[in-house]
């Protein structure tokens, strides 16, 4: 089972982010972010820290049975143009992809959002990252529009899932 809690970023749980972050180099080359190349303590934290503490959002931990960090998510509580929860980050681990991980993060989000009564999710893919266009429309997420990004300009796609429809 995966726990999710509001990250405190301090030691040794920014750490365990950063090693999150580190081992995703392919997301960074797509996002252009970070330099996969160059992830220094210091660019992982302050981009952890900013997004934790931007206007309306949480940043995440998951966890595992063990405790241990598997992976991490951030989540904009109400989007300021179209009202609904948005899932804006989800990482797991690189190490270990493909054990379920991230089905379940996204699994433990649609949960809370529904336990608040929301309707539905949206979240954006940045158009070239075909991996998680995959990952999202197995999950029942379907694209309703293409349009840069608020943060960069990137294409993206918005995609959407209607939770009363898609029951867990």
């Amino acid at each position: 089972m995966i726990t999710l809690a509001r990250s405190v970023l301090l030691p040794p749980e920014i750490d365990e982010l950063r090693a999150v972050c580190t081992s995703n180099p392919a997301y960074w080359r797509y996002s252009g972010d970070l330099d996969p190349e160059d992830m220094s303590d210091e660019a992982v934290h302050a981009m952890l820290r900013e997004d934790a503490s931007a206007d309306g959002c949480e940043l995440l931990t998951a966890r595992d049975e063990q405790q241990r960090v598997i992976g991490l998510a951030q989540i904009l509580l109400r989007h300021p143009r179209d009202g609904h929860p948005w899932i804006t980050l989800l990482l797991v681990d690189g190490d270990t992809h493909r054990r379920g991980h991230g089905r379940a993060i996204a699994a433990a989000l649609e949960n809370r959002f529904r336990s608040e009564g929301e309707e539905a999710v949206r979240l954006g893919v940045l158009q070239n990252n075909i991996e998680a266009q995959h990952f999202w429309t197995a999950m029942g997420y379907e694209q309703i529009d293409l349009r840069p990004d608020v943060a960069k300009g990137r294409p993206t796609l918005v995609m959407h899932k209607d939770l009363r429809t898609h029951p867990l």
